[in-house]
This record gives structure tokens, sequence and C-alpha cells, in this order.
């Protein structure tokens, strides 16, 4: 064998292997899709007073233990964004999504939340917006939240352009029944000067 034929094997070994990756991360990521989905329609406005907010491995948390027995092993010593809220009269523990861990603070915060999965933030309450933004200037970032960042204007590309993909379904639909009745119209028209003749 001489080198180029190993080459032409490697390539298309390599080859082989993306369009395997490929297709898994199409499966996965629709996969993802449809449980956020599903998340998003059993989600509940809740008012909680955030407490404080950490990321812990699965079993430091506080989260119940039906949570730790259906996770596997392996992710139980994977770090989550922890967030210890004050819903009501009860302390809980919540797990918060990744994109907007950085948007909950300390303080009273209104958010979808989906049993114990916090999916949103809709508004934040502070005491000195100001002073918090300076404060997290101040901070040097790490590389942990710089990825959080990008995955944040990731997500929210994202919901943005399901939810432009929503909007131009409606008013398609709007346009198509419009366009219908507009035919239908015609069309008595044309029935009934027919009938007349």
């Amino acid at each position: 064998m001489t080198w180029w034929m190993i080459m032409l094997i490697v390539i298309a070994v390599a080859l082989i292997l993306l369009f395997v990756l490929y297709k898994v991360g199409n499966k996965l990521q629709a996969k993802q899709m449809a449980q956020k989905e599903q998340m998003a329609e059993a989600a509940q406005p809740m008012t909680m007073l955030v407490i404080d907010k950490k990321y812990l491995p699965m079993k430091d948390a506080g989260l119940p233990k039906i949570v730790l027995e259906q996770t596997p092993k392996r992710y139980q010593k994977q770090k989550l964004p922890i967030v210890k809220a004050k819903v009501g009269p009860q302390i809980l523990n919540l797990i918060c999504d990744d994109a907007i861990f950085d948007e909950v603070t300390k303080g009273e915060v209104k958010a979808m939340v989906s049993g114990i999965y916090i999916l949103s933030v809709k508004s934040v309450r502070r005491k000195n917006a100001a002073a918090v933004e300076e404060e997290n200037k101040k901070v040097k970032k790490g590389f942990g939240a710089k990825m959080r960042a990008k995955q944040a204007a990731y997500q929210k590309q994202l919901n943005d352009d399901i939810m432009a993909k929503a909007q131009n379904k409606a008013k398609a639909t709007t346009e198509k029944s419009k366009a219908e009745l507009k035919k239908e119209k015609q069309r008595e028209k044309m029935i009934s000067k027919n009938a007349v003749k």
C-alpha cells in the first residue's frame, strides 16, 4: 500500500464519522426541541425571591430524591446551575437554564417555571440595577461565563427564529383564508350571474 491509499482510507473513514455525527446530532437536537416544547407548555409563571445561586453537583444541590434516582450516575457529579429561592412560604432549590443563569440575580424575580426547572426570567426587581451592572463589568469573566453568554445569545436567536416562523405561519394562514374568501365570493357572483341568465 502506498501513502496516498492510506490517506484516502483515512479521509473516507473521517467523512463517514462526520456524517454519522451529523445524523446523531440532528436526532438529538430534534429530541431536545421536543422536550423544550413540552416544558414550555407545562410552564407556569411564578414570583420568587432568589436567595442564592451557585453551580453545584446534583448530589449536593438538595434536589428531591426522585430526581437523583431518575438521573444516571455519570450525570450526578456534573455541576448544574442551582437557584435557591423562596416561593411562597417554601424555600426550594431549583435548576436554572444555563442560558439565563447570569440574568437571575438576588432579589424578587418573575420567572416561568416547569416543575423544578426555571425556563425563563420575565422581570427582575432590583434595588439598584446600575450598581449591579457596574459590579458585573468589574468582575473578570472566565471561560465558562463567556461560553454561557454565547449560549444565551444563540438561544435567544433560536427563540426569535421560532417566534418569527410561528408569526409567519399565522400570517400566511390568515392571508390564505382571505384569499379563499375572495375566491368563494367571486364564485358565488359567477354562479348568481349564470343563474340570472
